[in-house]
């Protein structure tokens, strides 16, 4: 029996690059960093001064932008998690709902339930938590009423569901930086074995305290050092100087649904997901490993029924890590043999700073836009190329590049390894 084919018919972003997909495919093209001073944490005496801050983004100013384009019923229940939801939930509420807009869900026949909403992510709302907990320790009654039920993450899933009343299966995945990925990996399952028609997977914003960046920065895990007075060449992946990720805010959402039911409906296909693989090195530590990144890749390629050659671009996982970087590319010249030489490779982490557990659905639409305009673009920050690092990642230039099948790859935290496959979609 064959599989059912995926199709991707809805795609939204928000990053502090952009919050718009045009605008954010023209600033990635561009080179253009978002790493800032942190605005957030300024007062903290945290070692981490830079990063991807969205914590002035105006979620307001997004759903007026929002309200001509979807039906009032809504519009009427996004406003109220806009008003009232913690940050991150905000954020994902609305990403999700502009997803679903772009895929023109409205109009289509979900009303037996056959809808779902996979989250992918965890510890999502530690700023909203921790704010609480200090406001508990000075007075107890005072802390938010609703925290028993917003410090979940389940409330995202609950949240965007209400929104969209997606009445099929909705859950929260977790899987560190690989966490999209298997939101994406479950989103898919739900169409092909569980009879959903349409799946929804939000990548959501994670919202840092202070105690986790000064963990991160405790554990050699992020860069604070060398760059805090020029934050934009703080993300550096596959340079010499890379000292550690660069943690960012942001948030993406892609809608994926049965491809016959998208076609027959007339759905606008931005690309085919062929499918997702996940493998685990069987270690809780954030050391990566070659063999298990290999071994994933292998798995999804056998999976999809997709030979190496036929693989144009891989968008890396690649974080600014001095050892992280360098595994990656070890495990794609095992995985590829000689025809590592000539795929494309970027770096979208080199712009936008570590997204964490939405990294992977925030490059994935970055991919996808750079698959549909044929122009891939550059790995910013390398001014000294780490020698180890013998294949194309498109240092400091973007290039046009045409493809039809691309790789995705995410590696998190405890040896987690999920990586996805798509294809271009030519009707």
């Amino acid at each position: 029996m064959s599989k059912r084919r995926i199709a991707v018919t809805g795609l939204a972003i928000n990053t502090p690059l952009a919050d718009g997909l045009d605008a954010f495919l023209e600033k990635l093209l561009a080179g253009a960093s978002s790493i800032t001073r942190w605005r957030a944490f300024a007062e903290d005496p945290i070692y981490s001064k830079v990063g991807g801050d969205l914590t002035g983004y105006d979620p307001k100013a997004k759903l007026d932008a929002l309200k001509s384009e979807i039906p009032d019923e809504v519009y009427g229940r996004l406003r109220q998690f806009v008003r009232r939801a913690p940050w991150s939930t905000k954020l994902s509420t609305l990403v999700a709902t502009d997803a679903w807009r772009d895929a023109r869900l409205a109009d289509a026949d979900l009303d037996d339930g056959l809808f779902s909403v996979v989250v992918g992510g965890h510890n999502l709302n530690s700023r909203y938590t921790r704010a609480n907990n200090e406001v508990f320790d000075d007075e107890p009654d005072y802390i938010d009423a609703m925290f028993a039920l917003q410090s979940l993450d389940t409330d995202h899933a609950g949240s965007v569901s209400e929104v969209l009343q997606a009445k099929g299966p909705i859950y929260t995945v977790g899987s560190a930086c690989a966490s999209a990925n298997t939101a994406l990996r479950c989103a898919v399952d739900e169409i092909r074995h569980h009879g959903n028609k349409a799946a929804i997977v939000v990548g959501p914003a994670l919202d840092f305290s202070p105690v986790d960046l000064h963990a991160m920065a405790l554990m050699g895990a992020i860069g604070f050092q060398s760059f805090n007075d020029e934050p934009e060449r703080a993300s550096r992946p596959y340079d010499q100087r890379r000292e550690g990720f660069i943690p960012a805010h942001g948030a993406a959402a892609l809608v994926i649904e049965d491809m016959a039911f998208a076609e027959a409906r007339g759905a606008r296909i931005y690309a085919e997901v062929l499918g997702v693989e996940a493998r685990s090195d069987g270690n809780h530590l954030p050391n990566p490993s070659a063999e298990g990144q290999a071994a994933t890749m292998r798995a999804a390629l056998d999976a999809c029924g997709v030979t190496p050659e036929q693989i144009g671009f891989v968008s890396a996982h690649a974080t600014s890590t001095p050892l992280g970087d360098v595994t990656e590319v070890r495990s794609i010249r095992s995985v590829f043999g000689p025809h590592a030489k000539n795929l494309k490779i970027n770096a979208p982490k080199s712009m936008l700073g570590h997204t964490c557990w939405s990294a992977p659905a925030v490059e994935a639409v970055a991919a996808i836009l750079q698959m549909r305009a044929e122009r891939l673009h550059g790995s910013i920050n390398i001014d000294d190329l780490d020698p180890e690092v013998d294949l194309d990642v498109c240092a400091n230039q973007s290039q046009d590049h045409a493809f039809e099948y691309m790789m995705n790859n995410s590696f998190g935290f405890g040896g987690i390894n999920c990586v996805s496959i798509f294809k271009r979609y030519d009707g």
